[in-house]
């Protein structure tokens, strides 16, 4: 079995075409104050990209990129700034090393190299990301105050932005030992935004998809890793529905408690995400017949089917139990590459169950988008706030979408929306973004925001050399 990460000379038609874009009007307010945007998130809010926070991936978040939108509309309801970033002062990434793409090499094969996301080798941690931010204006002004892993259900947790519960946190919260909610409530209050953007909730359900299930799917109560008190909810598991029904409206009410208008995002179906999708759990090739009769007579008691050609790999359940996987479960890209390919791991030995999404798993994944993406919407409608229906639009890009005559998908590295971490965008994913979030404030506003010329900002980065 060769190696995932074989990418294809088309990749490169990503990184050159620029269409033009043409705009044949004064971009308009309509019912809306733009003047002073905040952007209220987490990491696809940051601007999170390739496995880290970067400065460039800040610098190229759709909040970053709505900014520059509202800021082209004239008159006194046109964004005025300054938009202000809670910038990091190096581009290696923070905490640890982004993911760029180098040749990887097969160790029991080493004629099989292809080019794949490894950790940038130069990375050197700067000690000046880990102090704490100031703007130095408005008492701290931060305008982008998206966190990184931070869930609805973190809201009312005390010393959140401790370095030991959320690093990112700590570098911008201006009291560490106080809640997000407080923090949240500190923004509001000193910045009066007239607008605002809220992308929250994909945590909630991420932590038990990224841990292949080995949560319960259900609140599990305090994090035992933590300081007694915190009463913080596993990040294995998914947030109950009351729970984070109860807390994102106190967050909404929070936010709009000054009048802003805003729009809230809904959450994707985070196994449509490459990092799911890329690893086939029909992966396992067999080129001989001696194979698949080996592999046959390994299983004895199993109702398992092995023959020349494209087999299912033999997984480990939840329940502990030992099966060939079925049509529609996933394997994770976190699987180690080589467990694969040198030491039988999906034949001779079944895959274990924190690499999988079993069908029992993908469906309390998937219950739970679909009722948190059905109470964001009702809070919408409750607030009179713009609802920009992302999921269905990630669910259009899987399949692969076209814009301004450039092919997009949810193809892993050649698919030019999703960096090389398989979940976060890359800086042409989060323009396309910008770009979804302005047509529903447009349609629900009566505005004129102009969109993004999203294929003027980089795909993946390729090897120079």
């Amino acid at each position: 079995m060769r190696k995932i990460y074989i990418i294809g000379a088309a990749v490169l038609l990503f990184t050159g075409c620029k269409p033009n874009v043409n705009v044949s009007k004064t971009p308009t307010s309509g019912s809306v104050d733009f003047s002073n945007y905040l952007a209220v998130g987490n990491s696809l809010t940051a601007g999170y990209m390739d496995g880290s926070l970067t400065v460039s991936g800040q610098l190229n978040s759709y909040p970053q990129r709505l900014w520059e939108q509202f800021a082209q509309i004239p008159g006194a309801n046109g964004a005025k700034g300054p938009f202000i970033l809670p910038l990091l002062h190096s581009d290696n990434g923070y905490p640890g090393p982004k993911k760029v793409l180098a040749m990887t090499y097969n160790s029991c094969n080493a004629s099989d190299s292809s080019l794949g996301p490894v950790d940038y080798q130069g990375f050197v941690a700067d000690p000046v990301d880990a102090q704490p931010y100031n703007s130095g204006v408005n008492n701290g002004q931060v305008n982008n105050i998206g966190v990184p892993g931070i869930r609805v259900a973190d809201y009312p947790v005390l010393q959140y932005a401790t370095p030991n519960i959320n690093p990112y946190a700590a570098r911008f919260y201006h009291n560490i030992n106080g809640t997000p909610m407080d923090e949240l409530l500190y923004r509001v209050n000193i910045y009066h935004p007239t607008f605002f953007t809220l992308w929250l909730g994909a945590n909630d359900v991420l932590g038990y998809a990224l841990g292949g299930g080995q949560g319960n799917g259900v609140l599990s109560g305090p994090n035992a890793a933590l300081p007694v008190g915190l009463n913080i909810y596993s990040t294995s598991d998914i947030t109950p529905l009351p729970v984070f029904q109860k807390l994102y409206d106190s967050i909404v009410t929070t936010i709009t408690h000054t009048s802003a208008s805003g729009a809230l995002i809904n959450i994707p179906d985070v196994t449509s995400l490459p990092f799911f999708t890329t690893i086939p759990a029909k992966g396992l090739t067999l080129t001989r017949q001696g194979q698949a009769d080996s592999l046959q007579a390994l299983y004895p008691l199993l109702k398992v089917v092995f023959q020349v050609g494209a087999n299912y790999f033999m997984i480990q359940d939840n329940n502990g139990k030992t099966r060939q996987a079925v049509p529609g479960e996933l394997i994770l890209l976190t699987v180690p590459q080589e467990k694969l390919t040198c030491e039988g791991w999906g034949s001779l030995t079944p895959i274990p169950s924190k690499y999988v999404l079993t069908t029992d798993e993908l469906q309390n994944i998937r219950g739970a988008v679909i009722n948190y993406n059905a109470f964001i919407q009702q809070e919408a409608t409750l607030h009179n706030l713009a609802y920009v229906d992302i999921n269905s639009y990630m669910s259009a890009v899987a399949t692969g979408i076209s814009y301004n005559g450039i092919n997009y998908s949810a193809q892993f590295v050649s698919g030019g929306a999703f960096s090389l971490d398989g979940i976060h965008p890359t800086e042409r994913g989060y323009a396309l973004i910008a770009n979804q979030i302005i047509m529903a404030i447009n349609a629900h506003y009566h505005s004129t925001v102009t969109t993004v010329d999203a294929n003027k900002y980089h795909g993946i980065n390729f090897p120079t050399k």
